[in-house]
């Protein structure tokens, strides 16, 4: 059945790789696009709801790229994420590929980018975090950074951003006619994400060091909270009307001894108040009182309760395929709605070239 998602017509040739380019490739193909996922024989890693929605060939890429630069020949988009000079040295870099096919986007993903002195040296996630600063403001205070999970690097920070610039190119190819190349990069993408910290602090609103600021757990009404059976409650009661409704669910709203909200200095006492408040019940009561309630409080779901939260089953927002619960494809569209994700499955190069020929 063919895809009817906004991204309908394009075709992607991914490089098999892992994490972020994977995930930036799963976006393109929920959107509609035709991504072909390109491994080498034995593979590079698990198969999973990262690799869903392609096709997948198996080339060795050392010893005959000439089908890999057939494919390249008819796709709108090539996704690599080889550490710089790699893809030159194997016959497909961006000049190889321009000459036969001007008008593809050539998406680069790395962490470091494609220059400065760090391009070509090794790193996970949690080193470009570093790098950017984006590592440094996350944990308590008089702690040491605590890195959060791989999602500022690898997904938000990379594959998101990398989708975004192939989707920016392939705009402007429109009125140029022209591809271009694409340089991703994890230390640019995390450091964009700290843009609006940069603006706080040089409006001397974030004066504070780690874990002691308006949104990094620093003010007790902008925290996560444990009730009485080991689970947490979310806390985001910033506005003086969502505060006002948070004490009226901790029943503290006549409590004439509660410290202000913004009183700084006797933020340690406010918090111990509503520590002791939210231990006395479950999780689940809690998020029920306040539910209907304008107070920014709800419960802190595990990955495998979140399918299960009436919100996100009544907006489908998880699918199943292939048996395995995940999330469902994101934004959504009125008119270009795209088709249920489906398995990787296998094919071969002529069956590609068949159908985009």
């Amino acid at each position: 059945m063919p895809s009817e998602g906004p991204l309908a017509g394009i075709k992607v040739v991914e490089l098999a790789g892992l994490a972020p380019a994977p995930f930036g490739c799963m976006i393109l193909a929920d959107l509609g696009a035709d991504v072909v996922l390109v491994d080498r024989p034995g593979g590079t890693g698990p198969v999973g709801p990262l690799q869903r929605g392609r096709r997948r060939v198996t080339l060795d890429l050392k010893k005959n790229p000439e089908e890999l630069l057939a494919l390249i020949a008819e796709a709108d988009v090539l996704v690599e994420g080889y550490r710089p000079g790699v893809a030159e040295r194997l016959g497909f870099g961006p000049d190889d590929c321009e000459k036969i096919n001007p008008r593809l986007v050539y998406a680069r993903m790395t962490g470091w980018g494609q220059s400065g002195p760090l391009a070509k040296a090794a790193g996970h996630d949690i080193d470009y975090i570093a790098i950017s600063g984006a590592l440094e403001p996350i944990g308590r205070p008089g702690e040491r950074p605590h890195a959060p999970i791989n999602l500022l690097g690898d997904f938000a920070g990379g594959g998101m951003l990398l989708a975004v610039g192939v989707l920016a190119a392939l705009l402007e190819r429109t009125t140029s006619g022209r591809g271009q190349v694409v340089d991703a990069a994890m230390v640019d993408g995390s450091s964009l994400l700290m843009t609006f910290l940069h603006g706080f602090a040089a409006d001397g609103k974030w004066p504070g060091s780690r874990g002691e600021n308006l949104l990094d757990g620093g003010a007790p009404f902008y925290d996560t909270y444990e009730a009485s059976d080991g689970r947490f409650l979310a806390v985001g009661a910033l506005e003086p009307q969502f505060y006002a409704a948070l004490l009226k669910g901790l029943a503290l709203d006549d409590d004439p001894t509660l410290p202000a909200q913004f009183d700084t200095a006797a933020w340690p006492e406010l918090r111990r108040r509503f520590e002791d408040r939210f231990k006395s019940r479950p999780r689940d009561e809690w998020a029920a009182i306040f539910e209907p309630m304008d107070a920014c409080v709800t419960p802190v779901l595990s990955p495998t309760e979140a399918p299960t939260h009436p919100h996100n089953r009544a907006r489908e927002a998880f699918i199943e395929v292939d048996g395995v619960t995940q999330p469902a494809p994101a934004p959504r569209f009125t008119r270009t709605k795209t088709n249920e994700p489906k398995p990787l499955r296998p094919a071969t190069v002529a069956e590609i070239l068949t159908t985009w020929q």
